[in-house]
Formats: structure tokens, C-alpha cells, sequence
């Protein structure tokens, strides 16, 4: 005899069957429908063609210096020592001093002659190659809020990260491998790990973090005997998951937990192929900067290097972290401006350009797009004798690669370098011109949650027209 159902089973099923009325319609609309019936990381078609298949987010922690780096200012030099001469908006540490010149000189590199610091005499030599923006705004001036915003384009946790958005709207060109990668160079963010989540996207997009030594991966080595006997615990696995799914109905947390278990097990005969490096030449080696003398140039050349192999086998975003320097906060030198900010460029000056240099070489430049950012900039008057507090109102990227103008200058700071007095680019615009390069609409990519179709963008960003080719 059958056992009656309950009342809370009854309004179980029935909500379940009222809902699929509706939802036969969203599935009809890409924006809405699940990929899952051909897996969550396919290949997916773009809104329009895109010049770019793959992103390297280089992401300079701590905020670096715009007026240090690739924007400089004259006036700041000859009035290096004296009183300010903009009223000051209030800062995060409200210690501020005089006037602060750059310790550093610029200078003119290649025949865009775009001005670069000598902080960086290795990325200088590419210039012909970026588009530099000098008129980046941000919403928030302390690091957590910023970088969520910076990664997410809302300043709080819980919304999906732009690798994974983009994850979400292309898939993977490599099944056995992530859509979205973070390489673990030392230094997660303040934020945590929620700079990378997939938020109410599907879990299947989350950033996956690989360590770029030892074992890159947790949890995906083989641990059986012999592979018969872990394919028959994985079937088991995986009987269990489907009755579960047959039970509960299609929800993220089972499907997505199958996905990832299915692609980890794949990733077992991918990772350590894609990791090693050994079958690098040597004279590739030396141009990342594999033998420099400081090893923190070692940590990020090994980073860059794996970040042109992962995109080689189909990754579609992936994010550097900074080294970690003993001594050193980041970028985020809010006293000893001079040691920390060259201890930083020397550890990633060299492997960005060989990094440039590498793709470029290979053909991959063209459909790779290479980006440039710290969550915001810092000020041109001191903060106590020799650091710089944090500034939100101007600070420089840049951006190289697919559908990138290079040798382009695009924006301005005023005399000080302190605010946008022209060409103002905000995060949601840098967000809508990555998707747009990629071939997604920002404006199309939505996604169904809370009662609201939410997008990267939120209901801002345009396209940065100016540095596009």
C-alpha cells in the first residue's frame, strides 16, 4: 500500500509543477537557461564576434601608484615638499602631508613615445602595445569594498566575479579544465576567496585556485590503488548524486556538486600536464625571468608563464595574484613609498613583459586580452613623511591585446594627478568593454535572481571607445 503524502510533500510537488509552467518560457532565452543538458562549462556562442577568446587579469593588489607608474605630473616634482594646493578630501588613515613628488623618473618608450616610470623599464619597452587609461574612477577608498567592486561591480560579498560571469556566458574551450583559474602567487585579496565566487551563477563557475608550485590543485590526485577501483567509487558517487537530483529536483548545489566532481576527475590527467614547465626552452625561461636573481620575480614569472599555458589549452579568464615580499603590504604603501613600490615592479616588471612579449610571439596576442589594474590609486600629497594613502577620485590601467589600440593614452588626471578632469572611465565601464571584447553584450548577459534580472554591469557601464581598435 502506498504511503499517503504529506501536506508538506503535497505543496512540494505542486509548487515544483505550477513553476515549470514558467520556467519552460526563461529556458527558451539563453540569458536564463541552464547549460547543464551539455555541460556547465560548453562552449557557447557570444552575442556578437568577438576579438578576444581568452583575459589575464594581472591584478596589483594594494592599489599601485598612478603618479609612480604611468602618469606623470610635472608639478608634483617642482613642488615636491610644499603645502598641497587642492583642497584634500578625506582619507582612509586622515594623515596627510605635503606635496609628494615621484621618487621616479619617466620616460618615453617606443614610437607611441608613451611616458612610463622607471619603475618599469621592461613593460616601457611594450608600450606600443597598451592602451593606457589615466581616468579610472572607483566607489570605495578601503581595500575589501574596492575590490569586491573591482571584481564583482557591487562593493559587498556575495555577487558573481567577472571571471565568472564570463565563465558563465562562453563556457570553457577545454572540458578538462576550468572556465575561470586563479594562480595563488601568495597574496589572496582582501575579500578572501568571495572576489572569486560564482555568487547566484551556477557553482560550476567559481574561480578554481592553483598553486603555481607543488600540488597545484587540492583533493584531485588519484588516491585508489588502481583506476578500476576508483572509476567504481566515482560510479557510486554518482548514482547517489542522480538520486538525489531525481528526488530533489534540478538544483545548483547537486548538479553543480556532480559537475565539478565529473571535471575534477579529469583534471587529474590535465593539471600536471598544463603545471609543468619543464619542456619550456631555457631561452623562454629567461624572458619571463625564471633566472632573475630576486625570487619574487621568479614567483610571478612562473605565474605569467602559467597563465600563457592555461589560455593556450582553452581557459577563458585568468588572475594573477601578487608574490608575497616580507616586508612589503602590496601595493599598499601607506609609509616607505620608494622601497615597497620598486620591491613590487621589481618582482612583476619583467614577467609582464615577457609575458607580452611571449603571447605576441605566438600569435596569441591577438586573441588574448591582458589587463592592468589595482582596486584604486593612491595620493599625490604624503601620507605622514614617505607613503601615499589611498585615492578613488584617479589612477591609471592598462590594457593590452585583442580589440586593444595599442600605444593609445586615453583619459586625464588634473596638474596633480589626483582627480578625472577628463574622460572619466568608470569600473562598470572597464567590466562592459572586457565582456564587449569578448563578444557579450553587457547589457544581454543577465541572469534571473531575486525577482530581478541582474547583470555584471548592474544598470551602468559603455564602452571605452577610445582605446578600442
Amino acid at each position: 500500500m502506498a504511503t499517503p503524502l504529506t501536506r508538506r510533500e503535497m505543496l512540494s510537488r505542486c509548487a515544483n509543477g505550477f513553476g515549470i509552467v514558467s520556467l519552460s518560457a526563461l529556458l527558451a532565452d539563453r540569458a536564463f537557461a541552464s547549460p547543464s543538458h551539455d555541460g556547465p562549462l560548453a562552449v557557447r556562442p557570444s552575442h556578437i564576434p568577438g576579438k578576444a577568446r581568452s583575459v589575464i587579469f594581472l591584478y596589483m593588489d594594494g592599489g599601485p601608484s598612478q603618479v609612480d607608474t604611468f602618469d606623470p605630473k610635472p608639478r608634483l616634482t617642482k613642488e615636491d615638499g610644499k603645502p598641497f594646493g587642492m583642497k584634500k578630501e578625506p582619507t582612509q588613515f586622515d594623515d596627510n602631508g605635503n606635496t609628494f613628488g615621484s621618487p621616479w623618473e619617466f620616460r618615453r618608450y617606443g614610437e607611441s613615445g608613451i611616458p612610463v616610470s622607471d619603475l618599469f623599464p621592461y613593460v616601457g619597452r611594450c608600450a606600443d602595445k597598451l592602451a593606457v587609461i589615466r581616468s579610472m574612477v572607483a566607489d570605495f577608498p578601503e581595500h575589501t569594498t574596492a575590490n569586491y567592486f573591482l571584481h564583482t561591480g557591487i562593493g559587498r560579498q556575495g555577487r558573481p566575479s567577472l571571471g565568472a560571469w564570463i565563465s558563465y556566458g562562453l563556457g570553457s574551450l577545454n572540458q578538462n579544465l576550468p572556465g575561470f583559474v586563479v594562480l595563488d602567487g601568495g597574496l589572496i585579496p582582501p575579500g578572501g576567496l568571495d572576489n572569486f565566487q560564482s555568487g547566484f551563477l551556477p557553482a560550476s563557475n567559481q574561480g578554481s585556485v592553483f598553486k603555481p608550485r607543488k600540488q597545484a590543485v587540492a583533493n584531485i590526485r588519484r588516491r585508489e590503488k588502481t583506476p578500476e577501483l576508483q572509476n567504481d567509487k566515482l560510479g557510486l558517487v554518482r548514482a547517489l548524486d542522480r538520486e538525489r537530483l531525481a528526488e530533489a529536483g534540478r538544483t545548483d548545489a547537486v548538479e553543480s556538486a556532480i559537475a565539478n566532481a565529473e571535471l575534477a576527475y579529469r583534471m587529474q590527467a590535465e593539471v600536471p600536464e598544463v603545471m609543468d614547465i619543464s619542456g619550456e626552452t631555457a631561452a623562454t625561461k629567461r624572458l619571463y625571468g625564471l633566472d632573475a636573481e630576486s625570487v619574487h620575480t621568479q614567483s610571478y614569472a612562473r605565474q605569467c608563464l602559467l597563465a600563457r599555458r592555461l589560455i593556450e589549452r582553452g581557459v577563458r579568464f585568468v588572475e594573477l595574484t601578487c608574490p608575497k615580499i616580507p616586508g612589503n603590504d602590496r601595493w599598499d604603501q601607506h609609509h616607505g613609498l620608494r622601497q615597497g613600490h620598486a620591491s613590487n615592479a621589481r618582482a612583476v616588471d619583467q614577467p609582464i613583459a615577457g609575458l607580452l612579449t611571449d603571447l605576441e610571439s605566438r600569435g596569441l596576442l591577438d586573441e588574448t586580452l591582458v589587463v592592468f589594474a589595482g582596486e584604486f590609486g593612491r595620493t599625490p600629497f604624503a601620507q605622514g613623511r614617505d607613503g601615499r594613502d589611498h585615492n578613488q577620485y584617479g589612477f591609471s590601467i592598462w590594457m593590452a591585446g585583442a580589440g586593444i589600440r595599442g600605444g593609445t593614452v586615453y583619459g586625464t588626471t588634473d596638474e596633480y594627478g589626483y582627480k578625472v578632469v577628463e574622460d572619466e572611465v568608470t569600473i562598470h565601464d572597464l567590466h562592459a568593454t572586457i565582456l564587449h571584447l569578448l563578444g557579450i553584450d553587457h547589457e544581454r548577459q543577465t541572469f534571473r535572481f531575486s525577482g530581478r534580472d541582474m547583470r555584471l554591469t548592474d544598470v551602468y557601464g559603455r564602452r571605452i571607445r577610445g582605446i578600442l581598435a
